[in-house]
């Protein structure tokens, strides 16, 4: 939340920015006077300025949760009056405690104030305003298995899903109104990697041959270790209207093995938090779609090609089809693809991707 204009897509708010000289013991979200302030404040709460007045809500900046519901839309929070922009929708979400990723901060908040189960989600894209000094991150999920969203705290006048086209009916707050257009164009987009393995791992002269299948395992598991921190944008292409490594996307990834190599296992060290999954916002990297193994039944270039033939038929009758990445050098292959409509890119393209640190 701001004093002045708010450019963030949603914000935390401060009871302590309302005015009224009496606050309530007992907050109502229909209620205009402001809940007493708490001594027991996250170590994020409190305000950055940028020298000219302007103010923001959040130490180490703030984050909100998109969460799309195929059938049901997207989840939103009618705000509670005495907050900021109070009376608008807008996304859960607030301020980021010490040490918390973007991601982390927009899952807890989004749990705390709707009772978002992070074991449901999946993550699909973040998109980021950074002005320096303050940031505010919009994180974008898909809702992987259904669930019921509750009033958890009284931040909230009543939170629903709302079906996509009806979303700009409503009164906004003005931040994600602005940012919402933007936000809709990310959720029709979607991206899929397809990964010729043995060109990849064939590309790189490190001794492979003499353990195609060790080799293999070892570059499948490094790219699924890497692919749990998200690729910006722009590297696979996606356009956005913000600034450049400030989006991040975590596209399906499928890695396409054959010959010796059918037998690869991606290792551990990939997931090292996978067991503590369930809801724990420490763990939220771990939302990431896991990476998928096809195992070609003889030619690999075959199973590459029936893979984006049945990526690119569209799910449902109007639908988007993907945007599908095939990675590979082999030119005969990349013909192939490009004829139905996927796009190509090079092993050393994806080599640099995975030698890239992630954005957090």
């Amino acid at each position: 939340m701001t004093e002045s204009a708010n450019p963030s897509p949603h914000s935390a708010d401060d009871p302590a920015d309302n005015p009224l000289p009496h606050p309530s013991p007992h907050p109502s979200p229909h209620s205009f006077v402001p809940p007493a302030l708490s001594f027991n404040r996250d170590s994020g709460d409190g305000w950055v300025e940028d020298g000219t007045g302007r103010r923001f809500w959040g130490r180490f900046g703030a984050a909100g949760l998109l969460a799309h519901d195929r059938e049901r839309g997207i989840l939103l929070q009618h705000r509670a009056n005495w907050s900021h922009f109070g009376g608008t929708w807008g996304l859960p979400g607030g301020a980021r405690h010490h040490d918390e990723t973007s991601v982390q901060g927009a899952i807890r908040e989004a749990n705390e104030e709707a009772g978002v189960p992070a074991e449901a989600l999946t993550l699909r894209f973040t998109s980021t305003l950074d002005l320096g000094f303050w940031s505010y991150t919009t994180v974008v999920v898909d809702v992987a298995t259904p669930f019921d969203a509750v009033i958890a705290d009284a931040e909230s006048i009543e939170v629903r899903w709302v079906p996509i086209d009806e979303v700009s009916t409503l009164p906004l707050h003005p931040g994600f109104e602005s940012a919402w257009p933007a936000l809709r164009t990310g959720l029709e987009h979607g991206t899929v990697l397809v990964v010729d393995a043995a060109n990849v791992v064939g590309s790189k002269p490190d001794g492979w041959w003499n353990d195609r299948l060790g080799a293999t395992e070892r570059f499948a598991t490094a790219l699924a270790g890497r692919a749990i921190h998200g690729f910006p944008a722009e590297a696979l292409g996606i356009e956005h209207d913000s600034e450049p490594g400030s989006s991040t996307w975590w596209p399906s990834i499928l890695v396409v093995v054959e010959g010796q190599a059918r037998g690869t296992v991606i290792g551990d060290e990939a997931h090292p938090e996978t067991d503590a999954r369930p809801g724990t916002p420490a763990k939220a990297h771990d939302l990431a779609t896991a990476l998928s193994l096809v195992r070609a039944e003889a030619d690999g270039d075959q199973a590459i090609v029936d893979t984006v033939q049945r990526l690119l038929a569209p799910e449902f009758p109007g639908t988007p089809s993907p945007q599908v990445l095939v990675v590979t050098a082999d030119r005969e292959l990349r013909t192939r693809v490009q004829l139905l409509g996927a796009a190509v890119r090079g092993p050393n393209w994806l080599w640099q991707l995975l030698e890239a640190p992630p954005a957090e």
